[in-house]
């Protein structure tokens, strides 16, 4: 299997298909096929460059869904939106299963997206290297069942940045090509909201590790927390906000729910800061 060439030159924008009953967001409301598949074309036609499929809630205390589940869940839609799409749209595969992933890149997908970083089943690293697939690896603190049970560090970004680097290590020493990793700070998964503010102030520092930097922070809590807002569906505007800091910051891949206003938020920012390059370089011209 051949995967499509990921283009970096502008953010990217990956929207999120939750094909399971329980997600904290929108858990349940793409139950069929069809509904899932037209989904994923509205925010392609919104202008997301990915979609991320997945068959496993990950939203604290979620249970465990065994690979059988996750692979009904998911497998007819990834077919039908290959078929759809073609390689112009990759397809993400949101599993920590090597028998998850495996089918799904046989159906189409390109992408893996593990929150485990490859440590609950360390064969999808070579998985991937066989296939050359991309790799999402993420930092999680704990299990979704239990990483919001007082998380505690030390030093929360130096201790990301460590697990980052040392999980991209494994990947390379599998046979995952350095070309193919993408890093994820893990908003939200194993922190509180001060750990999460410390990481979004430090994304510059992440980016630094030399690997495309992918942030998800779509809806999440924390901010519901701040904005004094119930409802995740109404955290469309503060979602925007940290895809603008993150674009300014280097990040590469911004994983979300409302795909047109983030959209936005991502290309006006991308404009900010290459109109700040430019205008730099014209200084400099006109030193020199």
């Amino acid at each position: 299997m051949s995967s499509p060439q990921l283009s970096f030159s502008r953010p990217l924008i990956m929207g999120i298909l939750n094909l399971t009953p329980d997600s904290f967001s929108d858990g349940g409301r793409y139950t069929t096929t069809g509904d899932a598949v037209a989904r994923a074309l509205a925010m392609v036609q919104e202008g997301a460059d990915i979609i991320d499929a997945g068959g496993e809630s990950t939203r604290p205390g979620a249970r465990r869904v065994d690979a059988a589940e996750q692979k009904g869940r998911v497998l007819e839609v990834i077919r039908e939106l290959h078929r759809r799409l073609g390689p112009e749209v990759p397809i993400s595969i949101d599993t920590t299963l090597s028998e998850v992933a495996s089918a799904a890149l046989d159906n189409g997908a390109s992408i893996v997206n593990d929150i485990s970083a490859g440590r609950d089943d360390p064969s999808i690293l070579k998985l991937v290297a066989d296939t050359g697939a991309y790799l999402v690896l993420m930092h999680m603190q704990g299990t979704p069942e239990t990483m919001q049970i007082d998380p505690i560090y030390e030093d929360v970004v130096g201790e990301v940045e460590a697990f980052l680097r040392e999980r991209a290590g494994a990947a390379l020493a599998a046979g995952v090509r350095p070309d193919r990793l993408i890093l994820d700070p893990g908003i939200g998964f194993g922190k509180t909201r001060e750990h999460n503010l410390l990481l979004l102030q430090s994304l510059s520092r992440l980016c630094a590790l030399g690997y495309p930097l992918l942030l998800g922070v779509s809806r999440k809590r924390f901010m519901g927390s701040i904005c004094k807002v119930q409802s995740p569906d109404d955290l469309t505007a503060a979602t925007c906000a940290c895809t603008a800091l993150g674009v300014l910051a280097g990040v590469a891949v911004f994983r979300v729910h409302d795909v047109a206003e983030n959209r936005q938020a991502a290309d006006v920012a991308a404009a900010i800061r290459q109109a700040e390059h430019t205008g730099e370089e014209s200084e400099r011209e006109k030193r020199d």
